[in-house]
């Protein structure tokens, strides 16, 4: 079993920034990977980015390249993610979610998902 609970979620102006943090509990040593999903009112979950627990390479949607980070804390066992310039369109409930059986971005690949944290970006 792992348990993901996230923070940091905020109202911010566009342009700003705010950091999300995920913190793991559980079984962490079976994980393999570890993403970032954004909700969207209609939407279905969208991949923003993503960590190999292995080796720590990052993978990013490309909405968010150059302005987005994600990085971990091995000692803490927590995940996060560093957002800048922000856009209005960032807005979403961001979940945060771990797999024990694939590294990839697809939603349906993580079996452990965080109950979100909301960001709300004002234009």
């Amino acid at each position: 079993q792992v348990d993901l609970v996230e923070s940091g979620g905020g109202l911010v102006q566009a342009g700003g920034s705010l950091t999300l943090s995920c913190t793991l509990s559980g079984r962490a040593v079976s994980v393999y990977a570890m993403g970032w999903f954004r909700l969207a009112p209609g939407q279905d979950r969208t991949f923003v980015a993503m960590m190999d627990w292995r080796d720590s390479n990052t993978y990013y949607a490309d909405s968010v390249k150059g302005r987005f980070t994600i990085s971990r804390n091995i000692g803490k066992d927590t995940l996060y993610l560093q957002m800048n310039s922000l856009k209005h369109e960032d807005t979403g409930v961001y979940c945060c979610a771990a797999s024990t059986r694939d590294r990839g971005i697809r939603a349906d690949g993580y079996g452990y998902w965080g109950a979100g944290t909301q960001v709300i970006v004002s234009s």
